[in-house]
């Protein structure tokens, strides 16, 4: 069986936190360690300027996931580690690519379908004409065309599987579509990738019980303190039952939190407490003692590197030579191949 490649992307996009740690990057890291395929991670900085705004912000964000990543015990010596921003053969590839894509492909994707459907629900009508304001409004090319960048970081490494939640499906399937494109013009250039879902991968609930998620502002940080670590636990919602009363672990955030990170025995007992009726404070404080224990060495690594970012930018530097040895010859075969050799 050919050799697989592997490419994941990590979106700088603020800190990191327990439900990117279990449903990305715990899964992502085990299987960078694996010997029959190579990986790629890269943090998609420029995807981040699509929404962000703020450069310092930015800068902060690309540190605290590398670092995070790096604590979490990344494997940089089987994987290829890198900022997509230190890749120039990248944009140079989205150029390529933007000038082969229909822009119907593009008018298809979900973000962007969403956005527009957005502006028509606002209800805003022209006050002359009395029809409804400009559909775009407030949609950059960026935003409009990121399905090809994304394309172009899938497509510059040849990489035969991309991990996908179910809402990102779309984007591995328009890169096929961008590469048939592209090969019917050119001849087969470029590698056409899977999908794959992780069907197991865990989405854990937030403080209020809504999925974990920045944009909701119920998130518990992946690296803050032990003490903070246990003041965000405790702030989690639960219901009013008392303690002796029988409690449905299956309905809890605090077990679907606790089962992402216990062994299949930890799991067992801490459902027969729920059962049994524990206080709401002592279930708490059991997952703060499971997580913080898991954290605490992860942790350490990562606020050294914190304190160290040339460490960081040292592995960073070398993931990209390493990936520009693979992306150079290639960009080269595209070039000859489009006739700007």
């Amino acid at each position: 069986m050919a050799r697989q490649t592997w490419l994941t992307g990590i979106t700088p996009s603020g800190t990191p936190h327990l439900g990117n740690y279990v449903g990305a990057i715990r899964p992502a890291i085990e299987a960078s360690r694996s010997d029959d395929r190579d990986g790629y991670y890269f943090l998609a900085d420029y995807h981040a300027l699509i929404k962000r705004r703020d450069p310092e912000g930015l800068r902060r964000s690309r540190l605290e996931i590398a670092a995070a990543w790096l604590a979490l015990g990344l494997d940089t010596e089987r994987a290829t580690f890198y900022r997509q921003s230190d890749i120039p053969e990248i944009p140079e590839l989205t150029w390529m690519l933007t000038c082969s894509t229909a822009k119907g492909l593009m008018n298809r994707a979900h973000a962007y379908k969403a956005l527009v459907q957005a502006n028509l629900d606002g209800g805003d009508v022209d006050a002359d004409e009395g029809a409804p304001l400009e559909p775009d409004r407030g949609i950059t090319m960026g935003l409009f065309s990121y399905p090809i960048l994304m394309s172009a970081d899938i497509l510059m490494f040849r990489a035969t599987h991309v991990p996908v939640g179910r809402d990102q499906i779309q984007h591995v399937e328009m890169a096929r579509d961008i590469a048939q494109r592209f090969n019917h013009h050119y001849g087969e250039h470029l590698v056409l990738p899977e999908f794959v879902v992780d069907e197991d991968a865990a989405v854990l609930a937030g403080l209020d019980g809504r999925k974990m998620s920045k944009s909701y502002g119920n998130t518990i940080p992946l690296f803050e303190t032990s003490k903070k670590l246990r003041k965000s636990i405790m702030k989690i919602v639960t219901n009013s039952l008392e303690p002796g009363e029988p409690k449905d672990p299956d309905t809890s955030t605090l077990f679907e939190i606790h089962r992402a990170f216990a062994s299949a025995d930890e799991s067992a007992a801490y459902r027969q407490a729920f059962l049994d009726g524990i206080a709401w404070g002592d279930a708490k404080q059991q997952l703060f003692e499971l997580v913080d224990g898991q954290l605490a060495e992860p942790r350490e690594r990562y606020e050294e590197l914190m304190a160290h970012p040339e460490r960081v930018e040292k592995v960073l530097v070398a993931g990209a030579e390493r990936a520009r040895e693979a992306s150079r010859p290639l960009l080269d075969e595209l070039r000859s191949a489009v006739g700007i050799a």
